[in-house]
């Protein structure tokens, strides 16, 4: 069964803080998924037109982000 992300997404509070005149330009979303019979599993899911290349980039970015001491997570987590 496929459902649209947003509204789980919304659900999980998630956001992004975008300025005026930003454009998202590909989106992925990594969801850990707790299947009925208890199994715990990953799901990666991209916007249209993504390369293996592009998923590749973005976890890696991300995984430099996260690490870096300036990153800052909010509070309320």
């Amino acid at each position: 069964m496929s459902e649209q992300a947003g509204p789980i997404l919304d659900g999980l509070g998630i956001t992004l803080d975008l300025g005026d005149g930003d454009l998202v330009a590909s989106a992925m979303v990594v969801a850990k998924v707790v299947r009925a019979d208890g199994q715990v599993t990953l799901l990666i899911e991209d916007s249209e037109g993504m390369t293996w290349l592009d998923q590749y980039g973005l976890i890696a970015a991300a995984s430099d982000l996260i690490r870096s001491p300036s990153f800052e997570r909010d509070e309320d987590d």
